[in-house]
């Protein structure tokens, strides 16, 4: 689904497009643990992706979604903004998924998913604008992607290291198997969607958006847990192997609401933690 179909003319009554925040510029120290933190819980599986297959239900690989409830095929901003939602925030029906996790034939659906929202440029930030869609990380790699955008973990209380591929986590409490995608902080400041979902996106580099997409917007990263401790090549990911780590993202929050967050939190260098 393209800019052309999505645009802001089709948004009217939710508020204006973007934040009035982006006063405070920030040095990269400054930088450090800037946040705010959703928490949604697994809501369902569909072979559905409203972003890479719009209108076609079933033409997708399995999906595992959190966030509104009403994810699928055909989804746009109203609809995602009428549904509820298993984000601890109810002003959160933004849409959030990733490929359903296997072992075997056996699906491993989410536990949950923490989601930061962090200011990583120290240009002043905007909010994100409704409708925004997204991708990071690439459904097609057969090998490492690098751990720049997308990662395993058994979280902190495992001693484990970061790892490309899906680890054996230690049976200790707290060690359980994550998947980590960080998404673009820079955009081009026009366009809701691309034809290939990323190009109106891009990641800063130092701090510094490039001069392409230079509109400063929170960085998302996505950690989905589940109650696996992973390890063995029976693992993989419905889009193919274990190294095809992605996630997909609509912005269909209350607008008011992220600006403030955007604006109390981001703007103004604060860490604001979990709602």
């Amino acid at each position: 689904m393209l800019a052309a179909t999505i645009g802001p003319a089709a948004l009217a009554g939710d508020g204006p497009t973007l934040g009035e925040g982006g006063r405070i510029p920030a040095s990269r120290a400054e930088l450090a643990g800037v946040n705010f933190i959703e928490v949604c819980r697994f809501s369902h599986r569909l072979p559905d992706d409203p972003i890479v297959a719009f209108g076609r239900p079933g033409a997708s690989h399995d999906h595992s979604f959190v966030g509104s409830r009403s994810t699928n095929a055909s989804s746009i901003f109203p609809t995602l903004r009428a549904a509820g939602t298993t984000c601890e925030r109810t002003s959160d029906t933004a849409a959030y998924w990733v490929p359903t996790l296997f072992q075997g034939t056996t699906a491993i659906p989410p536990v949950a998913a923490t989601i930061y929202y962090r200011r990583v440029t120290v240009a002043p930030i905007r909010s994100l604008p409704p409708n925004l869609r997204m991708i990071a990380g690439n459904a097609t790699a057969d090998r490492p992607q690098g751990m720049a955008i997308t990662w395993w973990s058994c979280g902190a209380a495992s001693g484990t290291k970061p790892s490309t591929a899906i680890p054996t986590c230690p049976n200790v409490r707290g060690s359980w198997l994550r998947l980590h995608i960080r998404f673009p902080a820079c955009w081009n400041g026009r366009q809701l969607d691309s034809v290939d979902h990323k190009s109106h996106m891009a990641y800063p580099v130092r701090g510094a958006c490039p001069s392409t997409h230079t509109v400063s917007v929170p960085q998302l990263t996505q950690i989905y847990r589940y109650q696996s401790r992973g390890g063995g090549a029976d693992f993989y990911l419905a889009s193919g192997g274990q190294h095809s780590a992605h996630a997909d993202f609509v912005n269909a929050w209350r607008q008011p609401v992220l600006r403030m967050l955007v604006e109390a939190c981001l703007d103004a260098l604060v860490h604001c933690g979990r709602g």
